[in-house]
């Protein structure tokens, strides 16, 4: 793999003002013949994209990862590009408020914590703030593109990737070749609407979640219907307000611990262990592996730079009394995410910069794009795709029915990987026809194990693909 480091404008309005770096990898074709330059992104936003430009090398097949120079990057902000923005280091060290309020003093603690966080990156970074946002990084990868030296460019994008990748196509239609979207970002929500929707999406997963514990209650003795790993679920999360696991895991971290469980069910027989441990045991210790394993992700970089990003690129309500009632409404429908999904975003209520209008992403000047969907996906649930395919003329949409994974394609599902590599081979596309062009089945649940560690050929997919977009 190569490595390199590219100098862009900080203020495309200025582009002979102050420059920032942005931070490359590169896996060179090696076939006669190449396709030229596949740009590659994992989401976020906040995620960095140099990991993913071998792993897509990887995974795809050899005769078609030959055909292209797959590049990853580092959006302006993030990792190695350079400055890397962290505007409160420590942030999410625990114990964190609990993040369901049981009184206005406890939610004001969390307003309060949210409005430092804002401030903390106003005090630390100014005027740089108005910069970073999603126009400005689509601006970055067209520079990518001339430095390449490519007239067009290929692009794969992953989750807040998908979003990346089409609002390039809106503002550079003429440099685009190939275009993959897996995973799919609705336009229309950006972002206060989308969050809320995940949340809906979230709490489905989290009692699929328990229905498979429960079917396989042989293995983890925590109840024979979903509803009951439910109510032992909740009971533990009650337990961790007055007693953190190992003074570590508290609610707010459980939550974070199992959330990704709904990004991926590679996590679950992990997750179910971890949870068994505890209720059946007492094992604190379970509940502090779970946490150091998949709810420790949120370094302070990608945060700072999710925030940034979503708080500028469109409205938030500023009032909280807004994201009150409206997180109230959701919690009594689905409570397993609601208050902590607000908690993530409530900086976005007193960011201090003004924040832009959503880009119009609907696009008939780009050629056929390719697009994946999980119908159970929670964190772009399965409108997204369907919103996108229509925005998108020509596009195809190939859809994983039954599927609940985020990041579906090179994660072990053939058929899913046969139409992104006869595409990216050949430009070849299913046929169009009503409602999705094509569909596959999902891949089987995991089977139940005690082993704390995640299981699945989405595994390393999984570890370069962004929590929460």
């Amino acid at each position: 793999m190569e490595c390199a480091k590219i100098s862009v404008p900080l203020d495309y309005a200025k582009p002979s003002g102050k420059k920032i770096r942005l931070a490359l990898s590169r896996v060179p074709h090696t076939a006669a013949h190449s396709q030229g330059p596949l740009l590659v992104n994992p989401g976020g936003p906040g995620g960095s994209g140099l990991g993913l430009a071998g792993f897509v090398a990887r995974s795809l097949p050899k005769k078609v990862a030959a055909q292209y120079d797959i590049v990853g990057f580092d959006p302006r902000g993030v990792g190695s590009s350079e400055p890397a923005l962290d505007c409160k280091p420590g942030y999410f060290k625990p114990i964190r408020p609990d993040s369901v309020p049981h009184s206005k003093a406890e939610e004001s603690k969390n307003i309060q914590r949210a409005a430092s966080f804002a401030k903390a990156c106003g005090t630390k970074y100014g005027s740089l703030l108005k910069h970073i946002h999603t126009r400005d990084a689509v601006r970055d990868m067209d520079r990518i593109r001339a430095a390449l030296g490519a007239a067009r460019i290929n692009y794969f994008g992953y989750s807040y990737g998908t979003y990346l990748g089409a609002v390039y196509a809106k503002l550079f239609p003429q440099r685009v070749r190939r275009l993959v979207l897996d995973s799919i970002v609705d336009p229309n929500g950006v972002w206060y609407e989308d969050n809320i929707s995940q949340d809906y999406a979230f709490d489905a997963r989290h009692r699929a979640f328990a229905s498979w514990v429960a079917k396989n209650n042989t293995t983890y003795h925590l109840g024979t219907h979903g509803k009951d790993v439910l109510k032992k679920w909740y009971a533990m999360r009650e337990k961790m307000r007055t007693n953190p696991a190992k003074g570590k895991v508290g609610p707010a971290e459980l939550e974070d611990s199992f959330i990704p469980g709904g990004y991926y069910n590679g996590y679950w027989p992990a997750l179910a262990a971890g949870f068994s441990a505890y209720v059946r045991h007492g094992d604190q210790q379970a509940l502090v592996d779970l946490y150091d394993n998949f709810g420790a992700t949120d370094d302070t970089n990608g945060y700072s730079i999710y925030t940034s990003v979503q708080c500028r690129d469109a409205a938030w309500p500023r009032d909280w009394k807004t994201w009150h009632k409206d997180t109230e409404k959701v919690y009594a429908k689905a409570p397993f995410m609601a208050w902590n999904n607000a908690w993530y975003n409530a900086p976005c209520a007193f960011w201090p910069t003004t924040s832009l209008k959503p880009t119009n992403v609907s696009n008939n000047r780009i050629p056929a794009a390719l697009l994946f969907q999980a119908t159970d996906d929670a964190a772009t649930p399965y409108s997204g795709g369907v919103a996108v395919h229509k925005l998108l003329k020509k596009s195809r949409l190939v859809v994983e029915e039954g599927g609940g994974n985020h990041g579906i394609t090179l994660s072990g599902n053939a058929c899913l990987d046969k139409w992104l590599a006869k595409y990216l081979d050949t430009g070849a596309l299913p046929a169009s026809r009503p409602g999705p062009d094509a569909t596959c089945k999902a891949l089987p649940d995991p089977k139940p194990s005690a082993t704390r560690k995640a299981t699945g050929e989405g595994v390393d997919l999984h570890t370069l693909v962004s929590h929460r977009n």
